[in-house]
């Protein structure tokens, strides 16, 4: 679970696209996106963005499971202006109520994410469902709402697909910490963190190609 690795990571990946769009002479990644400074460091700071949010709810996690109150109340706090800041990336582009109804949708993963969390540790299945209940609808709440503000770059059944992966990951984390399996929470962990570059690189993305004059010299 180191942290710093995951950022060196990102900063290499877009390092690299910046390196392979210069000596095309050239702006254009793969991808067909434009590659500029203000592009790059848009990428990078999304993908830190969510990597960091896994990071404080696994934090919340292992912090409540050892009934260590105080770390997880630094964490959850952490959980919270992380959601701020993935919200806030979109203020630019949106407006300010695009951005306060993204930080709603963020903060309802986290409740049912916690919720699951703590019915878990309860042994409480009937809980554990419920929750799961809540994460799938606020799945469908967020994909509806990005696909309806970039539709052509973040299709609502890709969001959907991304943001189901996305959740099971953090529920096969919080069974495997449940269970003292840190094994296989660390395999889930590395399967994780990917995924959320991934997810961070389509938001990027998405961004880079609907809004392209922003993202100029």
């Amino acid at each position: 679970m180191k942290r710093p690795l995951s950022r060196t990571l990102f900063t290499a990946l877009a390092l690299l696209m910046i390196f392979s769009a210069q000596n095309a002479h050239a702006k254009e990644e793969i991808t067909g996106i434009k590659i500029t400074p203000k592009s790059a460091a848009m990428l990078r700071t999304f993908g830190q963005a969510w990597i960091n949010h896994i990071f404080w709810v696994r934090n919340v996690v292992m912090a409540t499971k050892d009934g260590n109150t105080a770390a997880a109340k630094v964490a959850e706090e952490n959980v919270v202006s992380n959601a701020r800041q993935i919200a806030g990336a979109i203020k630019p582009f949106y407006g300010k109520k695009a951005s306060d109804r993204l930080f709603e949708l963020l903060a309802g993963h986290y409740k049912a994410i916690k919720a699951y969390m703590e019915a878990t540790f309860a042994k409480n299945r009937a809980a554990q469902n419920a929750a799961m209940r809540v994460m799938k609808k606020n799945v469908v709440e967020i994909a509806d709402f990005l696909s309806a503000a970039n539709p052509k770059n973040w299709p609502r059944g890709e969001m959907i697909s991304a943001l189901d992966a996305h959740v099971a990951y953090h529920m096969d984390q919080i069974n495997q910490i449940a269970a003292n399996d840190y094994k296989a929470e660390a395999k889930t962990w590395q399967d994780m963190e990917n995924q959320v570059i991934d997810i961070a690189m389509v938001l990027g993305k998405g961004l880079i190609r609907q809004f392209p004059k922003k993202f100029e010299h």
